[in-house]
């Protein structure tokens, strides 16, 4: 009798709890989505942005605000943004009461596409270098500040977005609170992994197979099989299809980006190039995190650029295990949410 009434008891209190938990725990925010474009400070061109925040008015605070800038190749919304398992990077910052934005460049995604790009890629030289996406970065927090009434926003780059992003923190750091590297670009040791050997046009086309060639390059072979979930890599290249409905059209269906970019890495990132920027110009929180298994920004350039941040009054270096230049679009991407979050909310 007194088993049967201490079971009972166990059973009871077992469902209270899980009564209690799901009562108390947190859920995560419904988001709101608007987007809209800006204009550049050169004529005639726009610049995509998405904003993502908590639904229904919920408050955010001054200090939560921040902006992504994509890399050289894929635009912003079809990887910041790219719902995979039911989530988006952008979703899950906006959830924990954010103030999210991410931008196109000029020639990618949304914005507008320079006149080259609706010529041959060889009838004009390279397009969009470095200096025009920091400027168009530039126009694109200038409108974020006004909008908010704040007097500095954080910033994350990816890829080419941390040269894109450093630079501007360099120039501007009253402008920006905190600054996220992800997978940053520096002198260039080993080969790279997209060609910039011969003459360069205006921009590149890039096809399915180049995506996912690149994608799994210096993953080992018995690690790639579960390196990305199914049906991932799929909506990614619908997404980019999407972002570009001129090169979806063509046969087999590419991606273009213009190759101001490749130009720039030629100049500043080869091995006994002088560095576009000076990394002890940033003084602001700075967090480099890196994948494991990146071939286009290996470990040696972040390290290095971690040396260099002499003047950040915080700096963090965090390497995800088992990832690649691509981690955020992975079978570890909730690792690189976490550590990027964590970062991006300790106390001021």
């Amino acid at each position: 009798m007194r088993d049967g009434r201490y079971a009972a008891l166990l059973v009871f209190l077992s469902v209270m709890f899980l009564l209690h938990a799901n009562a108390v725990a947190p859920q995560p925010s419904r988001v709101f989505t608007e987007s809209y474009f800006v204009p550049s400070r050169d004529p005639g061109i726009q610049l995509y942005v998405r904003n993502k925040h908590p639904e229904g008015g919920a408050p955010f605070r001054p200090d939560r605000i921040l902006l992504f800038v994509h890399g050289a190749t894929f635009p912003s919304e079809a990887t910041f943004d790219l719902s995979l398992g039911g989530l988006s990077w952008m979703d899950y910052i906006a959830q924990r009461g954010w103030d999210v934005y991410l931008m196109d460049v000029r020639g990618y995604g949304g914005s507008t596409r320079p006149r080259e790009m609706s010529q041959p890629a060889t009838a004009n030289p390279p397009i969009v270098n470095t200096d025009v996406a920091v400027k168009d970065v530039a126009a694109v927090v200038d409108h974020i500040l006004v909008r908010r009434r704040v007097p500095r926003i954080d910033l994350m780059g990816w890829s080419w977005g941390t040269m894109i992003t450093g630079i501007y923190t360099t120039q501007n750091s009253g402008k920006v609170g905190r600054l996220v590297l992800y997978a940053p670009l520096w002198l260039r040791q080993t080969p790279r992994p997209i060609s910039t050997t011969g003459s360069l046009g205006a921009y590149r086309s890039v096809a399915r197979e180049q995506v996912q060639q690149r994608w799994l390059n210096g993953v080992p072979d018995e690690k790639q099989w579960n390196l990305i979930p199914p049906g991932w890599l799929n909506a990614l290249w619908k997404a980019l299809l999407e972002s570009d409905p001129v090169g979806a059209a063509q046969a087999p269906p590419v991606i273009r980006a213009p190759n101001g970019v490749l130009e720039d890495l030629t100049k500043y990132m080869s091995a006994d190039s002088t560095p576009y920027y000076d990394p002890a110009q940033i003084t602001v929180p700075v967090l480099i995190i890196q994948a494991e298994w990146d071939s286009d920004a290996p470990p040696y350039m972040s390290r290095t650029i971690f040396a260099k941040l002499t003047r950040a009054p915080v700096k963090r270096y965090v390497m995800i295990g088992e990832g690649t230049h691509f981690v955020m679009m992975e079978r570890n991407r909730m690792q690189l949410f976490r550590e990027v979050q964590g970062f991006l909310e300790e106390p001021r």
